[in-house]
C-alpha cells in the first residue's frame, strides 16, 4: 500500500470514529441526566428519609421511585431533591420530602385503603399516596394548579388518582367515606365535613395551630365515635383557603 493509501485511509478511520463517537453520546445524555436524578433520589431517602426515622418501607419505595424534579419548577429542577419546601406558583409549595414522609406513614396505609387528599398542589403528595393505596382523591382550590397536577398525574400514568377542583373544606361527599384523610394546608381546626366523611377507625392527619406563624402537626384517629389526638411536632404550612377562612 503506498503511504498516499495509508493516510486515506487513517483519515477515514479517524473520521468515521469520531462520527460514531457522536452518534453513541448523543442518545446517553437524558440517561445521563436520569441516572443523577436516581442517584439524588436514593440519597434523599438515605439521609432525609431513613436518617431522620423513617422507617415504612412502602413509604420509602414510593418516594424512592417518583420523579419528584417532575412535580417542581423547572427553574428549580437542581433543588427537587433537597429536603426543603420548594414554590410551584399560585403562593403555595411543595412540602419537604421529609414531612411528606412522615404524614403518609404516620396514617398507616395499606394496599386496600381509599384516601383523601386536601391541597393537591403540584400533586406529589397524591403521587406518593397512588403507589400505595388502592385509590386517592385530591381536592385543590387553585384551578391552574388542579389542572397542571391532573395532566401531570396522568403523563406519568396514575390511574388510580382523581383530581378535583373545589373547596376542600367540604371534602368529597359522593367518594366518601375514606380510611384516610391528607390535610396539606394549616387549618386552626378541623373541617366538620372531613371528619364525618372518615371511616371508623379511619386516620386524619393535619398541621392545626396558627395559620400565620406555626402549626403541629396532629394525627386523629377515630374509634367508637370519638377522636383520639397525638401530636407529632411543629411544621409550617401554607394556609388552608375557602370556606376555612369564614370559621377563624
Amino acid at each position: 500500500m503506498s503511504i498516499f493509501s495509508l493516510r486515506k485511509l487513517r483519515r477515514t478511520l479517524l473520521s468515521t470514529l469520531l462520527l460514531l463517537l457522536l452518534i453513541l453520546s448523543t442518545p446517553f445524555r437524558p440517561l445521563l441526566a436520569g441516572d443523577s436524578f436516581e442517584e439524588k433520589r436514593q440519597t434523599m431517602v438515605k439521609w432525609d428519609l431513613k436518617g431522620r426515622g423513617i422507617k415504612d418501607p412502602k413509604v420509602l419505595e414510593a418516594m424512592g421511585k417518583i420523579p419528584r424534579h417532575l412535580f417542581v419548577e423547572e427553574s428549580l429542577i437542581g433543588e427537587a431533591y433537597g429536603d426543603h419546601p420548594l414554590p410551584i406558583g399560585e403562593g403555595q409549595t411543595i412540602s419537604q420530602p421529609y414531612v411528606v414522609a412522615l404524614m403518609t406513614e404516620a396514617v398507616q396505609l395499606k394496599p386496600t385503603d381509599r384516601v383523601l387528599e386536601i391541597g393537591t398542589g403540584s400533586g406529589y403528595q397524591a403521587a406518593v399516596l397512588a403507589e400505595i393505596v388502592k385509590e386517592v382523591y385530591t381536592i385543590e382550590i387553585r384551578k391552574p394548579l388542579a389542572e397542571t397536577a391532573s395532566k401531570r398525574l396522568t403523563q406519568l400514568a396514575y390511574k388510580n388518582v382523581k383530581v378535583k377542583y373545589a373547596d376542600g373544606y367540604f371534602g368529597w361527599e359522593e367518594a366518601a367515606p375514606f380510611d384516610a384523610i391528607l390535610i396539606t394546608a394549616a387549618t386552626n381546626h378541623i373541617p366538620p365535613p372531613l371528619l364525618q366523611q372518615l371511616k371508623e377507625g379511619g386516620r386524619l392527619i393535619l398541621p392545626l395551630g396558627s395559620t400565620t406563624f406555626h402549626q403541629t402537626l396532629t394525627l386523629i384517629t377515630e374509634e367508637k365515635g370519638e377522636l383520639n389526638v397525638q401530636e407529632m411536632g411543629g411544621v409550617i404550612f401554607v394556609p388552608l383557603v375557602g370556606e376555612v377562612e369564614k370559621k377563624r
